[in-house]
C-alpha cells in the first residue's frame, strides 16, 4: 500500500515537531531546511504546560522536563531593582497542572531531530511551494520546488517562519506581519557567581529578562522601542550596555559576560490581520508562518508545537484504518478541521500578546508609574489575578488520539 508523503518546509521547532508527529502517524516525512545545518539561534525557549502536553503526545514531554530548568521563585522588577510582583513556580504548576520550564532551543531541536528516521531531515535545501495541491482523494498532489527538481506530496507543511514564502503563495493579497515597534536582543551566557532570582524587569519603553538554564548558563533577553531595521553603530553588546548598563544587578554583569558576536538582535513582527485560513489545498501553515506574535506571553514556540500536534491529528493516519468501513482515507488530511481548531485560538493569543506588549513598552513617566503601582497592588492584594490571563492558554489540552 502506498504510504502518503509529507514535505515540511523549514527545520525549526514547528517544522520538526510537525514532522515528528506525522512520522508517528505513519506518514513518510521529509524536512527541507534551507540552512546548511540545524543550528538554532543561541537562545532559550520557555515551555508552558500547554506545549508540554503536546510533546507528551509525541513521547517527548518527560525528556524535556528532565533536561529543562523548572521555573521557581521569581517575579517582575523595576530598573532600580524594586520587586513589583513575586511569582512562585509551584503556584503555576498547581494552577495549570504542570510547571513552566526553560531549556536551550538547541536541546529541543536535538530531541525532535533524533525522533525522526535517519535521512528524514535534508539541510542546505532551499524549497519553495510551487503548487498547494488539490485536497481530494483523487486530486493533484502539492508540489515543492527544490534545486534538485520538484517534489510531490499528499501534504506540505509550511513552517518557513515570519517571512514565509509559502504564505505569500497561498494568500498573495494578505499584508503579512507588521512591525511591532520594538527590537529584541537575546544571549546565553555563563551564570554569574553571585546568585540571583529569575526576573523580568520593565522600564520606560525597555524590558530585560534573566532566566537560568539547567546546564549552568543564563538566558537573557531584552526589548527596546526602536525604529525598524536599526543596528548598533559598534556592536550589539555595546548597545545593551547603553540601554541597560545602569539597571539593577545582575543585568550589567550579564551584559559584560556576553561575547559581542553572541548577542542576537531581531525586529519583532506580529500578524495583526489574521489569515483567512491556515491552509489551502494540501498545504498547511504552522508557527510564525501562520500567526507571528509578540514574545510577551512566551507563546510563539509553544503555539507552533500545538499547531504541529493538531495538524498531525487532522492529517489522519498514514496507513489504512484497521476497522472495515472506517472513514479516514490515508493521505487525505482534513485541513479545514485544522484551521477550525487553530485559527480562533492563535488569533486570540496574538491579540493578547499585543495588549501585553503595549503595557510592557509604556514610555511616559506618569503612565509607567501608574502601571507599576497597579502591578504591585494586584500582586499584594490578589496574587492569583496575575495568573488569570494565562488560564485560557496554559490549560489547553491536545486532541485525543484516534
Amino acid at each position: 500500500m502506498h504510504q502518503p508523503r509529507a514535505l515540511v518546509i523549514g527545520g525549526g521547532i514547528g517544522g520538526l515537531t510537525a514532522a515528528t508527529a506525522l512520522h508517528q502517524r505513519g506518514w513518510a516525512v521529509t524536512v527541507l531546511e534551507r540552512a546548511p545545518a540545524l543550528t538554532p539561534v543561541g537562545a532559550g525557549i520557555g515551555l508552558m504546560p500547554n506545549a508540554q502536553r503536546a510533546l507528551d503526545v509525541l513521547g517527548l514531554g518527560d525528556r524535556v522536563r528532565e533536561l529543562a530548568a523548572w521555573q521557581g521563585a521569581g517575579g517582575l522588577r523595576t530598573p532600580a531593582g524594586r520587586w513589583l510582583s513575586r511569582m512562585d513556580g509551584r503556584a503555576v504548576a498547581d494552577r495549570f497542572g504542570g510547571p513552566l520550564v526553560l531549556l536551550h532551543r538547541a536541546t529541543l531541536v536535538g530531541l525532535l531531530r533524533d525522533a525522526l528516521p535517519e535521512g528524514a531531515v535534508r539541510t542546505g535545501v532551499p524549497a519553495t511551494l510551487a503548487d498547494p495541491g488539490a485536497l481530494a482523494p483523487v486530486g493533484r498532489p502539492a508540489v515543492v520546488a527544490t534545486p534538485d527538481g520538484p517534489l510531490e506530496a499528499e501534504l506540505v507543511v509550511a513552517a518557513d517562519g515570519i517571512r514565509s514564502a509559502a504564505r505569500r503563495v497561498l494568500f498573495p493579497d494578505h499584508p503579512g506581519p507588521a512591525y511591532a515597534g520594538y527590537t529584541t536582543w537575546r544571549v546565553v551566557v555563563a551564570r554569574p557567581e553571585r546568585p540571583f532570582a529569575p526576573h523580568e524587569t520593565w522600564g520606560r519603553g525597555r524590558l530585560w529578562g534573566t532566566q537560568p538554564l539547567k546546564d549552568g548558563r543564563v538566558y537573557a533577553y531584552a526589548m527596546a522601542l526602536t525604529p525598524e531595521g536599526g543596528h548598533a553603530p559598534d556592536d550589539e553588546r555595546a548597545e545593551l550596555r547603553r540601554l541597560f548598563g545602569d539597571w539593577h544587578d545582575p543585568v550589567p554583569r550579564l551584559i559584560e559576560a556576553a561575547a559581542p558576536e553572541d548577542v542576537l538582535r531581531h525586529d519583532v513582527r506580529e500578524m495583526r490581520v489574521p489569515l483567512p485560513a491556515y491552509h489551502r489545498g494540501r498545504t498547511a501553515l504552522v508557527g510564525d508562518a501562520a500567526h507571528a506574535m509578540q514574545p510577551t506571553l512566551a507563546q510563539g514556540g509553544n503555539q507552533a508545537i500545538e499547531d504541529a500536534v493538531v495538524l498531525a491529528h487532522h492529517a489522519g493516519p498514514g496507513t489504512a484504518p484497521a476497522a472495515p468501513g472506517a472513514p479516514s482515507v490515508p493521505g487525505t488530511p482534513d485541513l479545514a478541521a485544522y484551521t477550525a481548531a487553530r485559527l480562533p485560538r492563535t488569533t486570540a493569543i496574538v491579540r493578547q500578546a499585543h495588549r501585553t506588549g503595549r503595557a510592557s513598552s509604556l514610555q511616559g513617566a506618569f503612565a509607567v508609574a501608574v502601571r507599576d503601582n497597579l502591578l504591585a497592588g494586584v500582586s499584594r492584594l490578589a496574587p492569583g489575578l496575575m495568573l488569570r490571563g494565562f488560564e485560557s492558554i496554559a490549560d489547553w489540552r491536545p486532541p485525543q488520539p484516534d
